[in-house]
């Protein structure tokens, strides 16, 4: 299942899974603490091995385009799991002033 959270309203839950989609030199510029980065193009069956599927994966990109496709991505390996895209990705980070790590 695949919905949405706007990010401005995103309460981090403990122990979260967060993967940032951008590439990896967008994410070295700056990401949000608690994010792992998983460029979309790397994302295979693979990439959910170590994740529980009662866990919850929230999905971040750059400005909210890469998330969803990620997600569809995602749900395609595994239709059992719970994929939240995160509305507005990095842009909305930043234009709320949440703290980013370079």
């Amino acid at each position: 299942m695949i919905r949405k959270q706007e990010i401005t309203t995103f309460d981090f839950p403990k122990d979260a899974v967060i993967w940032d989609v951008r590439d990896v030199q967008s994410y070295r510029e700056g990401h949000l603490q608690g994010t792992v980065n998983l460029p979309i193009d790397d994302i295979n069956e693979q990439s959910l091995t170590n994740i529980s599927v009662d866990q919850p994966i929230y999905v971040l990109c750059g400005g909210g385009s890469k998330a969803p496709r990620a997600a569809e991505k995602l749900e395609n390996y595994d239709s059992r799991r719970e994929y939240v895209v995160l509305m507005g990705g990095m842009r909305a980070v930043r234009a709320a002033n949440m703290p980013i790590q370079h």
